[in-house]
């Protein structure tokens, strides 16, 4: 099986002397180039994943402090017209377009322009630490918001814990984090994916979202959808109709709404929630419940209609599984 596609740099490789040097044109070769100073260039430890879904390129990144800076000169020789959204995942910091200025932390996404000038300068909360960024570069064609819509968010703090952004924060950690869990076949749909949910989380802090397409209010409800029934796996009253009923709609518009999915709503709770238990049963630390009550957790109240839907699904019994995996 083919893997999605996905290239990894670690300083560590190269003597102390050639670390900085490298670092800067790793940072021009997947992002943009720009004049970086740290204090730390003579020893400079740092590490770089980059994962492309094809249009989109997200990339995960750990160094040490410092002050980066684009500038008129380096955007006239390398311009590769693309919107950066960063979402740092610790430490502190600052970010300045366009005569207006963010903050960098975990609670927020920074927008950033490739073909305007800008700055940013970052520390970590304790000096031994490293910081730590995740990035999504879109080409300028590929965002769905005209230019002066998406001129407004530059270096604006977009909220990355509550709403579209969180699930755009949890999609993004997950899809960097474990690539290997996807075949490159994935790509497309995880490419259309991400740029959904980028394009949903400008224009709801916006206030724009009607200026959208509509597929992309579609995956955007969708991702809403699923993040709501994720959360409420546990209850047993769990239904289609539930889950239409709190999001405002008809049973018959929701199931719409997963129509070009391949799956149901109801196969959708089914396996979230098979998928919670088989986790759990093999969970060394929750040994001490027995299997109906680790399925009782997931929203399971009938026992034999467990066992019957995980044998179903696994090709053997929650014993069974819990059995090979204190063997294991």
């Amino acid at each position: 099986m083919a893997i999605l596609a996905v290239a990894s740099v670690d300083t560590a490789w190269l003597p102390p002397a050639e670390r900085f040097d490298f670092w800067q044109d790793v940072v021009a070769r997947e992002s943009a180039a720009a004049r970086i100073s740290t204090a730390h260039a003579g020893d400079f430890a740092a590490s770089a994943r980059a994962v492309d879904l094809g249009v989109v390129r997200l990339g995960a990144w750990r160094y040490p402090s410092l002050e980066l800076t684009r500038t008129p000169r380096l955007i006239h020789s390398s311009d590769p017209e693309l919107y950066q959204l960063a979402l740092p995942l610790n430490g502190h910091g600052v970010v300045s377009q366009q005569r207006q200025s963010g903050r960098l932390d975990p609670s927020g996404f920074a927008l950033i322009d490739t073909v305007r000038p800008h700055g940013s300068r970052q520390v970590p909360d304790r000096a031994a630490d490293a910081l730590e960024t995740l990035t999504v570069l879109v080409p300028h064609r590929a965002l769905p918001l005209p230019p002066r819509r998406a001129a407004a968010l530059l270096a604006a703090k977009i909220p990355a814990d509550t709403g579209m952004g969180a699930l755009l924060a949890t999609f993004l950690r997950r899809l960097v984090a474990h690539p290997e869990q996807y075949d490159a076949s994935d790509a497309p749909r995880l490419d259309r994916i991400a740029l959904d949910l980028i394009a949903g989380t400008l224009a709801r802090h916006l206030e724009a979202e009607r200026e959208l397409p509509v597929e992309v209010r579609v995956t955007g409800l969708r991702a809403r959808v699923e993040a709501w029934i994720r959360e409420h796996l546990a209850d047993p009253e769990l239904t289609p109709t539930a889950v239409a009923e709190a999001h405002h709609m008809s049973v018959r518009a929701l199931h719409r709404l997963f129509d070009d999915t391949g799956t149901s709503v109801a196969a959708l709770i089914r396996t979230a929630r098979l998928d919670g238990c088989f986790r759990d049963l093999a969970a060394p630390g929750l040994r001490h419940l027995a299997v109906h009550q680790v399925a009782a957790r997931w929203g399971f109240r009938d026992r034999a209609h467990f066992s019957r839907a995980f044998r179903a699904a696994y090709g053997f019994s929650p014993r069974e599984h819990r059995a090979r995996s204190i063997r294991t």
